[in-house]
């Protein structure tokens, strides 16, 4: 099913719950993404979620159990700079390719324990375990 409107919007209702809790701008993003794939994949649904989501990370961050806009569009780690079919780990919507003050301030936001003693990938990896952990309990 499509998950854009005729006008163009988003059909909040057939958005990932991060996406339901996110802004119009990561839906609108995630949506039309999904939408060409869809089409351009013969209806492929997991490979069309899979588009829609690297396009979502090139503009946005996952904090928490929401999306917000990053301060630059790009890559968000190492994967997403590889393109299809890398082998790299994912950092599930973590902006890896900040800098160390960008993470920390976000691992201050989600109260990460210990996280001023942390390099830059661990900080990455407390993130992505929070922004899990968050997201399965806004779900339950």
């Amino acid at each position: 099913m499509p998950k854009t409107t005729r006008s163009g919007a988003a059909r909040r209702s057939e958005l990932p719950s991060t996406l339901q809790r996110s802004g119009e701008k990561a839906q609108r993003t995630y949506a039309h993404a999904y939408d060409a794939a869809i089409e351009q994949y013969d209806g492929d649904e997991e490979r069309a979620h899979r588009v829609a989501f690297a396009a979502l990370k090139h503009t946005h961050e996952k904090v928490g159990d929401s999306w917000r806009p990053k301060a630059e569009p790009g890559p968000s780690d190492p994967h997403a700079e590889q393109g299809g079919g890398s082998t790299a780990s994912t950092a599930g919507g973590v902006d890896a390719n900040a800098s160390k003050t960008h993470l920390y301030d976000v691992a201050k936001e989600l109260d990460i324990a210990g996280r001023s003693r942390m390099s830059k990938a661990e900080l990455v990896e407390a993130i992505t375990r929070e922004n899990d952990r968050r997201s399965r309990q806004a779900r339950a």
